[in-house]
């Protein structure tokens, strides 16, 4: 993309951005609540690209004004300072041009969404439970130390600890647009706490990350949703099992039940239970977006296969191995406390190069 191009490009950019940006502030778009979402979300995913735009416009045009001066300007000193203005802006240029570029490729829709995560133990039994449980513990701390706010919505213990099923809502900024890559099969080696001879055992638990729909992605028929009521079951304090305060729900056309069972209050789990039942439809059409893309890619770090193993938790060398990029650490205690960005900036690095490479091709 010649220079010319790209500062028309964010020219136009910009004109998008602030008619946006006065659309906003009209009464009649703010009484329409579904358009003032949408027009705000153009809004935010402009926002860095038109500040890269305006530092970019800048450098073209220093570097223009320093180059002109070398042409007419007679004083060597500042001549000296000219070159080294034009040297360091010419160095400059190619990376903010490579950025510029990157912005500019449409970014997964749903990035900024809230999740929903399940995780599940897999084969290994007890073991598998423990391990799903040293995961949600894993992703708590990440997200604690991301400033996210984690509600579980159902959970179904194991019986030497963890779990054998969890799901819960992850809330906060970009939270989907991270948690996208965990997405798949996630196998540990270990000596299990129930093996009496110290042999390492290898088990598995599979997480999936669904970008949480918001309430005008999906339009729901009522009439299409059983409700029904039961006895909330595990910790919970005296109101467990003598109050119908937890909720299923079933989408009658799909076949889909979700349940809720985590709040005293039954209102409380139906509108958890309706989020989930609203963010798992949404996915079935979800998925065909990540089907055709992965098409395209190698890395797929954001495929809809939730059965592609991805990584491997070795305890005995305290190694983790990302096999989407064949990336390995040697600080296993670390990662499992929460310490995952580093991971993830290297799988979105990948991502980013193809998706480069595919906007070039």
């Amino acid at each position: 993309m010649s220079d010319n191009s790209l500062i028309g490009k964010l020219a136009g950019l910009k004109t998008k951005y602030e008619t946006i940006s006065q659309q906003i502030a009209d009464p009649e778009v703010i009484a329409d609540m579904k358009r003032f979402v949408q027009l705000n979300k153009e809004y935010r995913e402009l926002e860095p690209l038109v500040a890269a735009g305006d530092r970019y416009a800048r450098m073209v045009h220093d570097l223009e004004a320093a180059k002109e001066i070398l042409q007419v300007e007679k004083d060597e000193e500042l001549r000296e300072m000219a070159k080294e203005e034009v040297a360091t802006l010419e160095e400059a240029l190619p990376a903010m041009e490579e950025e510029i570029k990157l912005l500019l490729i449409p970014k997964d829709p749903q990035d900024e969404k809230n999740a929903i995560m399940e995780i599940r133990g897999g084969t290994g039994g007890d073991e598998a439970a423990i391990f799903a449980g040293d995961l949600f513990r894993m992703y708590s701390k990440f997200a604690e130390k991301k400033g996210w706010r984690i509600e579980v919505t159902s959970q179904s213990e194991g019986t030497s600890g963890g779990f054998k099923e969890l799901i819960c809502k992850v809330s906060g900024t970009g939270v989907y647009g991270v948690l996208k890559y965990e997405s798949g099969v996630h196998r540990v080696q270990r000596v299990p706490q129930t093996e009496t001879q110290g042999r390492v055992h290898t088990s598995a638990a599979s997480v999936a990350v669904l970008p949480e729909a918001d309430e005008f992605d999906v339009e729901l028929n009522m009439n299409d949703i059983r409700k029904d009521t039961f006895c909330s079951s595990g910790p919970g304090g005296q109101s467990v099992n003598t109050t119908y305060s937890a909720i299923r729900l079933t989408h009658i056309p799909t076949g889909i039940v979700v349940q809720c069972q985590d709040e005293k209050s039954q209102l409380k789990n139906y509108d958890k239970a309706l989020a989930e039942l609203r963010t798992r439809l949404y996915n079935m059409e979800y998925e065909k977006y990540l089907n055709e893309i992965s098409a395209k890619r190698k890395t797929m770090v954001s495929t809809g296969d939730r059965s592609a193993k991805i990584r491997t938790y070795n305890y005995p060398q305290s190694r983790v191995t990302d096999h989407r990029i064949n990336y390995t650490m040697y600080n296993l205690p670390v990662f499992m406390d929460g310490a995952i960005q580093e991971v993830i900036d290297q799988l979105q690095i990948a991502e980013n190069a193809e998706r480069l490479k595919a906007a070039e091709e």
